[in-house]
């Protein structure tokens, strides 16, 4: 190794001390908020999985579909739900999806309050987004493994910081998509909005967020695949699931367990993925 290498390792920066310090503050000072935080998401989740996997899994699966309809008016996509669930409770993988199905929900609507309100906030003011972009430019680029070891010291294993770390990953999405929804809305559609005397928050309701709509709905698209993208990940930190068949899978080279708890996850994408979809006649 040449001299001038050596010279810099040596005077190399303690980012690592760094954080190892900050975290230990915050262990040290505030593990009681942390440890009530984790412990209220995890009973709230805990008590809608055991709501869910309480009732019959045909009436779920018929309420799903229901669901389905209603969202989209489309009996083809109902009839996809109530097979696509048909096939995982013919694999035996019901309890994992339910898990996994309340830990995308409960992810994605956290991204989306989180993520909506501050994309709407950087489209009105151009300083927020510039501080913004590098941000979230790191959360998407930081590997998601990294996310686990503050995440593990501050909340423990289990479906918190499961719920935690996923939230983390796929909250860029909607501030993204929103951003551009709002920064996207023709000029002359707000000038006539403001020819009519439309005050800003009247703008914002009745202008800015039906044209942005299309583009806020991506952001929930793709929220929901990201998160589904963490089920595996998730696991590895104690959340339940059908991540958690996968890593068993892995640790064992069980290749049917692996299939079939990945085509659970595949179908279940599917299924979110189309009933979250605005319809034709919306979208227009």
């Amino acid at each position: 190794m040449d001299p001038v290498t050596e010279w810099i390792e040596a005077w190399k920066i303690p980012i690592g001390r760094w954080g190892r310090s900050f975290f230990d503050f915050l262990t040290t000072n505030f593990a009681w908020l942390f440890d009530t935080l984790a412990d209220g998401v995890a009973a709230a989740l805990d008590g809608l999985v055991a709501l869910l996997l309480w009732a019959p899994p045909i009436l779920v699966v018929l309420l799903l579909a229901a669901l389905a309809y209603a969202l989209q008016r489309s009996w083809k996509l109902a009839l996809v739900v109530v097979i696509g669930f048909l096939f995982i409770i013919n694999q035996g993988l019901w309890t994992e999806t339910i898990q996994t199905l309340v830990l995308v929900v409960a992810a994605t609507a956290a991204s989306m309050v989180i993520g909506v309100p501050i994309g709407i906030w950087a489209a009105h003011n151009e300083r927020v987004y510039q501080v913004l972009r590098p941000i979230l430019d790191l959360m998407q680029t930081l590997p998601t493994f990294v996310y686990l070891i503050p995440v593990l010291i501050l909340f423990g294993l289990g479906a918190a910081p499961g719920l935690i770390v996923t939230v983390i990953f796929a909250a860029p999405a909607p501030i993204r998509l929103t951003y551009l929804g709002i920064t996207s809305v023709p000029t002359p559609m707000l000038e006539a909005g403001q020819a009519f005397g439309a005050t800003k928050r009247q703008l914002l309701w009745k202008v800015e967020l039906p044209a942005a709509l299309p583009s806020i709905m991506v952001g929930l698209t793709q929220c929901i695949m990201l998160s589904l993208s963490m089920v595996v990940i998730a696991a590895l930190i104690g959340a339940d699931g059908l991540g958690k068949p996968v890593v068993r899978a892995l640790n064992s080279v069980n290749i049917p367990l692996g299939v079939e708890a990945g085509l659970a996850i595949v179908v279940l994408a599917i299924i979110l993925d189309r009933m979250a979809r605005l319809s034709r006649e919306q979208d227009r």
